[in-house]
């Protein structure tokens, strides 16, 4: 009996923790639209300087993190997440991250530079060699 009562109450338990997509998909909004008033305060030239709104995303990441936990869902979930992309396509769509397209120096600079260690390699092996020979001149 005890156990039918215990699988009873974790079935309740777990019900009343389900999920609540529709509350949350209603709430996220005001999250967008508090971050949309705050946005207003950058210069859109300055969108894709994360330092000059870092302030601004952090609320709105707390306020959706927030909004998730009170309709009884994990965050991030995959339909906050596309409010979440939504939200950066609205602000952020025109920054790109550059990469470093790295490429090797001219073969003559990287004749040198490979040359140049080799050299005093090989000059110091020969400067310990020939003072280890005439050790008994420099005593």
């Amino acid at each position: 009996m005890k156990d039918t009562q215990m699988f009873l109450m974790k079935c309740a338990c777990q019900q009343t923790n389900l999920c609540n997509e529709s509350l949350m998909l209603e709430k996220l909004p005001a999250c967008g639209k508090s971050f949309e008033e705050m946005m207003k305060k950058v210069d859109s030239k300055k969108w894709c300087n994360l330092t000059e709104f870092i302030m601004y995303y952090d609320n709105f990441t707390q306020c959706t993190e927030r909004e998730a936990n009170n309709a009884s869902c994990f965050w991030p979930n995959p339909l906050a997440e596309g409010f979440i992309t939504g939200i950066h396509k609205q602000f952020f769509s025109n920054c790109t991250s550059e990469k470093v397209h790295w490429e090797d120096p001219p073969d003559e600079i990287l004749i040198t530079l490979i040359l140049i260690p080799v050299l005093l390699t090989c000059a110091m092996i020969t400067l310990v060699v020939w003072c280890s020979k005439r050790s008994d001149i420099l005593v």
